[in-house]
């Protein structure tokens, strides 16, 4: 899952940056509404936790001119719990409304909860190469049948990969969509992931899935309709 959180408090988004990317999300940050505006026109994601006291852009102002060209699931914080703030909030488009303080385990529970609703009007829930299985929502992976075990990045990874089937994806996207962040020319750390990867979903298999495209990246596909575990 991939979310914007655009929140001024530094405490606050680092917080909530930490443990999200913690349990295998992927995470960008603005912190002035301006900027988490353009975020989220310019990207596609799976939610937004939206403060509402934000400099340049208020919460309301953000989401209200986020509405009119996109139906991104939104989560508003604020630490005015008043009734006519939520009411405010959820006129102008927030799908849900979360009062400061709040718990991480319930921002999640509710995150979660937002993608199962908006999902089926948004993307599928479950990705298929072949008879590579993903389950986005209980964050499980099957090949023929066989449960594999990912861990949180290698199912970033893999789940990128899925969601542009057939598309070379370059190793600076990759770096920048599950890493969140920018490696210039130092991309082992892809390259380590992706033969990792490999290991798990292809190795066992005459039918390749995950191929590498010299000088572009990489692209998840089937090439050949072999199929079958491979024998040793």
């Amino acid at each position: 899952m991939r979310v914007l959180v655009i929140e001024d408090e530094e405490k606050t988004s680092t917080y909530i940056h930490r443990g999200l990317t913690e349990i295998g999300y992927t995470v960008d940050v603005a912190s002035t509404g301006i900027d988490g505006l353009h975020l989220a026109l310019e990207f596609d994601y799976d939610a937004i936790v939206l403060d509402l006291m934000l400099p340049g852009l208020n919460g309301y102002s953000v989401v209200e001119q986020l509405r009119r060209r996109k139906s991104t699931p939104v989560i508003m914080l604020s630490a005015r719990g008043d009734v006519t703030d939520r009411v405010t909030g959820l006129q102008k488009g927030a799908d849900d409304y979360l009062p400061k303080p709040f718990s991480f385990t319930e921002l999640v529970a509710r995150l979660q909860a937002l993608t199962r609703r908006q999902g089926a009007g948004l993307e599928a829930t479950t990705l298929q190469v072949e008879d590579l299985t993903i389950d986005l929502l209980a964050r499980r992976v099957a090949r023929a049948n066989d449960r594999l075990e990912l861990t949180a990045k290698e199912f970033s990874l893999l789940s990128l990969l899925a969601r542009h089937q057939g598309e070379v994806l370059s190793k600076l996207m990759i770096a920048e969509q599950v890493w969140d962040m920018n490696f210039d020319s130092d991309v082992n750390v892809v390259e380590a992931a992706i033969k990792r990867l490999r290991v798990k979903i292809d190795a066992p298999y005459t039918n390749k899935l995950l191929h590498t495209v010299r000088g572009m990246g990489y692209v998840l596909e089937a090439r050949l309709n072999t199929g079958g575990k491979a024998t040793a």
